[in-house]
C-alpha cells in the first residue's frame, strides 16, 4: 500500500507542477486570443514599445506606450476588448 501513496503522490505534484508551466504559455487555452493577434490589436489601438505581455489571472496583460505616456493594459483574452488602459505612474 506504501508504493502507491507515494505513487500518487509523485503523480499529484507532477499534475501541479504541469498546471503552472502552462499558466504563462503564449496562449494559455484553445479559446484564447493568440499573442500576435493581441500585438496587432495593440498597435491597431496606438500602443508601440509594448513589454511584458503575458496570460495572468484570466486576461492577456501588459505595458506599452501610449499617447507618449507609458500605459499598462488588460484584455479579454476571448472578445479581445481592452479591460484596463491606465497610466502607468511608477
Amino acid at each position: 500500500m506504501r508504493p502507491f501513496t507515494l505513487s500518487a503522490l509523485a503523480a499529484a505534484a507532477l499534475l501541479a507542477t504541469s498546471a503552472l508551466a502552462l499558466a504563462d504559455q503564449d496562449v494559455p487555452g484553445s479559446d484564447w486570443i493568440p499573442k500576435d493577434q493581441v500585438m496587432q490589436k495593440l498597435q491597431a489601438a496606438g500602443y508601440s514599445n509594448v513589454t511584458g505581455l503575458e496570460a495572468d489571472d484570466g486576461h492577456w496583460e501588459g505595458k506599452g506606450v501610449k499617447n507618449g505616456q507609458i500605459t499598462e493594459f488588460h484584455i479579454d483574452p476571448h472578445t479581445g476588448a481592452f479591460t484596463k488602459e491606465e497610466v502607468d505612474n511608477d
